[in-house]
């Protein structure tokens, strides 16, 4: 038993990977990483100062995408905690079983308490908030913020509408305003920390005909000026750093 132990604890030092490896690991979907130049997760999630021995809740990863970096990335003592709704549920837990690296990651209820209070070291969310605007949002940053240790990060990345734009907008367009994420945030008693345009596209002008599912990857026009809105590319995003007091 000493010598399987040994083993164990030798096969899992073999395969923690730092930063960088786990963002350029093979186990990585090839459809996945053609969207870094879009999404930068290696600058997103170092400046949200993700390590990887912190327990970390990520909110509705949708079909795995910064999953699958995480999941590579954040090793004993570490947790990934994933907060699922119930769309997407049934291909994200395939996923989950189709590699043992996914062994150690949690799924819990979106809208449930996401952890024990003060026991996160930060909980991310990546382009949801759109999802969530009214009664939903106040609900997920308000358990967020009762996880989180004191000092714990709250990182969010969302698809950033001008200034000035009003909430039915936003719910049909898809993308929020900072000046809306932020009250929100501060509402629940989180501190802005820093923003980031990491995730900035000064050629997105955001006034497109079906909202940011007009540009890639959903291209909800379909063939419909394609060429026009690949060169555009996804969309402008917010990168913002709150913490809990």
């Amino acid at each position: 038993i000493i010598l399987s132990g040994a083993m164990i604890f030798s096969l899992a030092s073999l395969s923690a990977h730092n930063l960088e490896q786990s963002v350029n690991s093979e186990d990585r979907s090839p459809d996945n990483v053609a969207r870094d130049i879009y999404r930068h997760p290696y600058e997103t999630l170092s400046f949200f100062g993700i390590k990887q021995d912190m327990t970390v809740v990520e909110l509705n990863p949708g079909g795995g995408w910064y999953t699958e970096i995480l999941a590579n990335y954040i090793h004993y003592p570490g947790t990934l905690i994933t907060a699922k709704c119930s769309y997407y549920f049934e291909g994200f837990e395939k996923k989950m079983n189709s590699n043992p690296m996914y062994g150690r990651v949690e799924i819990v209820n979106l809208n449930s308490n996401l952890a024990e209070p003060n026991s996160v070291d930060a909980v991310i969310t990546f382009r949801n908030l759109h999802n969530w605007l009214g009664a939903d949002m106040d609900s997920i940053f308000r358990s967020s913020f009762k996880a989180l240790k004191p000092g714990g990060s709250f990182g969010v990345v969302e698809h950033r509408a001008k200034p000035g734009t009003d909430f039915e907008t936003m719910k049909t367009s898809g993308y929020v305003t900072e000046d809306h994420a932020i009250e929100v945030a501060l509402k629940h008693g989180f501190e802005l920390v820093e923003k980031s345009d990491i995730n900035a596209n000064p050629k997105d002008t955001k006034d497109h005909a079906k909202g940011v599912w007009t540009l890639p990857p959903t291209y909800r026009l379909k063939n419909k000026d394609r060429d026009k809105y690949s060169a555009i590319g996804e969309s402008d995003r917010m990168t913002l750093l709150f913490k809990k007091p």
